[in-house]
């Protein structure tokens, strides 16, 4: 492996206009956001070459010297629910589109919205060539004129009577005593054709998000404006940040504020959200060092502009030698997108929606030469494929839910990603 070599530039240039001035052409790129008019965080910009998945890369993560990019070389790429499913032990549906692209990474350009600094990173033997271009295309840099989406027509997988009578098949199963908790999902797709650039412009303004992202491979793309991230590791400690518990945002300031108290008082929301980190505390002993396992945080509201959601965090110290592999295999699909237990709520969820999750509800982002990792769940994501287009949306179904308000959820969650395409949702939802 070739030396890697990280430089500040001079100047700065918004990300957005960046990525759509040097990677326009590209065919294997990649933008991990940390959104508009960001004022904190990373966005990360660049280009691989498509490889598979890196299970074996050995985690960690060293300490960074203040300032410094979190991600100077390793792997950028999509992994979807389904082969992670199967490799837990449930059955599974796959379908053509790539549910896994990697890209090996060969340069970056850093933008640290803290400090208003860009970083390019590249083998050794290629920085100097690499500055030069990132300044040429800095130069040149512009943000297009805002394109409203061309009306496209959107198919359910489901309607919203045949996922209520889901809910009902779910409750049943809880009932029985089969599961705790279920995350029920479905699927709103176009044939028409779909922009990818343009398309994630629009999404990251309706919807931002501080680890939004788009990776496109050849003739397949993943935009996403997810609220939750799902793994990360640093300097040893991983930690994952299951989301249960969704709430709209309130058309003004007294309704809004009542939406979120809503949901932080919520018993339901809170058992469900308390179930998934015991779950989570649970698949991350598997590769962390006894005793070391703890919830940090627990039923934070964090609020986004279409939605509040209901937040907690785990983490742990792993063990010496832990991989990438090891690490999904404990943790991924993860229990927010699966229920409680998981190998029995996959099994019944296969059984439910009887049909491939696809990269929907896997996750994305970077795994590091160094063995940091940050990843983050494809939800609030579209899917951009040859034959058009899709978004998958779901929620969390417990013995308390109500069928009406859990068909609700799927709207509020489904609305952003379809409008950013040009679609709006099928009647009922």
């Amino acid at each position: 492996m070739s030396r890697v070599s990280a430089r500040v530039l001079p100047g700065w240039v918004d990300p957005a206009a960046f990525a759509v001035t040097a990677m326009a052409k590209e065919r294997d790129w990649f933008w991990l956001d940390a959104g508009p008019h960001a004022t904190e965080g990373w966005s990360l910009i660049g280009t691989g070459l498509p490889e598979d998945a890196p299970r074996h890369a050995v985690l960690g993560g060293r300490h960074r010297s203040p300032g410094a990019p979190p991600f100077t070389g390793g792997w950028v790429g999509w992994s979807g629910y389904d082969a992670a499913a199967e490799r837990a032990g449930a059955p599974a549906v796959h379908e053509p589109i790539p549910a896994e692209r990697w890209l090996r990474v060969d340069r970056i350009v850093a933008f640290d919205h803290s400090a208003r600094r860009m970083w390019a990173s590249a083998p050794e033997a290629e920085i100097d060539r690499v500055c030069a271009d990132v300044l040429e295309w800095c130069s040149t840099a512009r943000m297009p004129e805002p394109r409203p989406p061309v009306p496209v027509a959107v198919i359910g997988r489901h309607t919203p009577e045949e996922y209520a009578g889901l809910i009902d098949a779910c409750r049943e199963e809880i009932r029985e005593g089969r599961a705790y908790q279920l995350c029920l999902t479905t699927r709103f797709e176009t044939a028409a054709s779909v922009d990818p650039i343009a398309t994630y412009l629009r999404l990251r303004t309706a919807t931002p998000s501080h680890h939004g992202g788009m990776i496109r491979s050849g003739e397949h793309a993943l935009l996403s404006a997810t609220p939750e991230r799902f793994l990360e590791v640093q300097d040893g400690i991983v930690r994952t940040r299951p989301i249960k518990g969704t709430r709209p945002r309130g058309t003004d300031p007294e309704t809004d504020a009542a939406l979120a108290a809503e949901l932080r008082a919520s018993e339901k929301e809170q058992a469900e959200n308390v179930m998934i980190v015991d779950l989570m505390r649970n698949d991350l002993q598997r590769v962390c060092v006894p005793g070391t396992v703890a919830a940090e945080k627990l039923l934070e509201v964090e609020s986004y502009p279409a939605v509040h959601q209901l937040v907690s965090t785990v983490a742990g110290r792993l063990s010496p030698g832990e991989t990438l592999g090891s690490l999904w295999d404990a943790a991924f699909p993860a229990g927010s997108m699966t229920g409680a237990p998981k190998l029995s709520a996959m099994q019944i969820l296969h059984r439910l929606e009887g049909a491939p999750r696809g990269v929907f509800a896997g996750c994305f982002g970077w795994v590091g030469d160094d063995g940091a990792v940050d990843l983050a769940m494809v939800i609030r994501s579209i899917v951009v494929h040859p034959g058009g287009a899709w978004v998958g949306a779901g929620g969390g179904i417990t013995w308390g839910s109500v069928a009406a308000d859990e068909v609700a959820e799927v709207g509020v969650k489904a609305r952003g990603p379809l409008a950013a395409v040009g679609g709006s949702l099928p009647p009922g939802w």
